[in-house]
């Protein structure tokens, strides 16, 4: 839904994601049921309760506010160029519709991320090493290089290489924010959200315009990074990292989640050492990941072999 939004069903939409004590999947439900935003200023919360099939019980619920609300966020999308896609529209992304939590909406600038391209969410820590910044800068380009969208935070440290490589890689990468997209957080990365836009990219959230970035969002935005993805690369992560948490909701998803093997030692990446004991794909470069989503059985066998040959090399006469 490129443009001004102005039907009163729209305007539904938009007052529904301001409602952040709904799930998603009870946005969606309320978005198909009352129809327009009039309806909803009309319900009290136990009619919000009986549609949903669940109590509700909070006291941030003011739908006498919500036109007002709307009506503001209608001038922001105008002024900042955001556009809003809804999950009935064909233009939304297909696997965030797999994820448990499915978003109801989102609000984007630039342009969305191509279906038909299977992405790579590459994710780290704030505070890299040099040795992860360089390798976060040159996975970033090699995918830019073989065309494989690079999703991330834009985050200060491994997002912001990511995006940066990837754009300088003459590739696509989208970047996944905790806040409404008429500010940009962390504001150090404003120049970098421009210069993504400009290099025909997309910045996206679930979350309304004039939403701040609270901290309860970043874990929840994590989800989307992955859900966008058909991989997730720890780069370099300590063991309480958001990377670990992006990490988790791809498994949930059921994603392939990879380390960078040249990285395990660093005193940054406890958590990707550890991502790696359980299991976690290596990977080197682009490379790497294009060979295991072309032979992922053939590529499992040979990391087992390598796994098993000092074990046989050591118990050999």
């Amino acid at each position: 839904m490129d443009g001004v939004l102005h039907s009163s069903r729209e305007k539904l939409y938009i007052a529904l994601s301001y409602c952040s004590f709904l799930k998603g999947h009870e946005r969606l439900l309320l978005a198909r049921t009352l129809g327009d935003i009039q309806t909803l200023t009309g319900s009290s919360l136990d009619d919000l309760s009986r549609l949903i099939q669940r109590k509700l019980t909070t006291r941030v619920y003011n739908p006498q506010k919500l036109p007002e609300l709307v009506e503001k966020a209608l001038k922001l999308m105008q002024l900042c160029r955001i556009n809003m896609v809804f999950y009935d529209d064909p233009d939304f992304p297909p696997l965030l519709k797999e994820i448990p939590d499915i978003p109801f909406l989102l609000y984007y600038r630039g342009v969305l991320p191509n279906a038909d391209k299977a992405a790579v969410a590459i994710v780290g820590t704030r505070r890299p090493s040099g040795n992860g910044i360089k390798t976060a800068l040159q996975l970033g380009t090699e995918c830019g290089h073989v065309g494989i969208p690079v999703i991330s935070g834009l985050a200060r440290g491994i997002d912001a290489f990511a995006h940066r490589g990837a754009v300088e890689g003459g590739g696509f990468t989208a970047a996944v924010l905790a806040c409404g997209l008429d500010q940009l957080y962390p504001k150090s990365n404003a120049r970098l959200a421009g210069y993504i836009l400009e290099r025909g990219g997309c910045i996206l959230s679930e979350y309304a315009p004039g939403e701040p970035p609270l901290a309860y969002r970043f874990p929840q935005r994590n989800r989307l990074i992955s859900g966008l993805s058909r991989a997730t690369i720890v780069v370099e992560a300590p063991a309480k990292s958001g990377a670990l948490i992006t990490a988790d909701f791809a498994l949930e998803q059921g994603r392939d989640v990879c380390v960078c093997t040249a990285l395990l030692d660093s005193i940054q990446n406890s958590g990707g050492k550890k991502l790696a004991e359980d299991g976690a794909i290596p990977v080197q470069c682009a490379g790497d990941l294009l060979r295991e989503w072309t032979h992922p059985v053939l590529q499992y066998s040979q990391r087992e072999q390598k796994r098993q040959l000092p074990l046989f090399e050591e118990g050999a006469p």
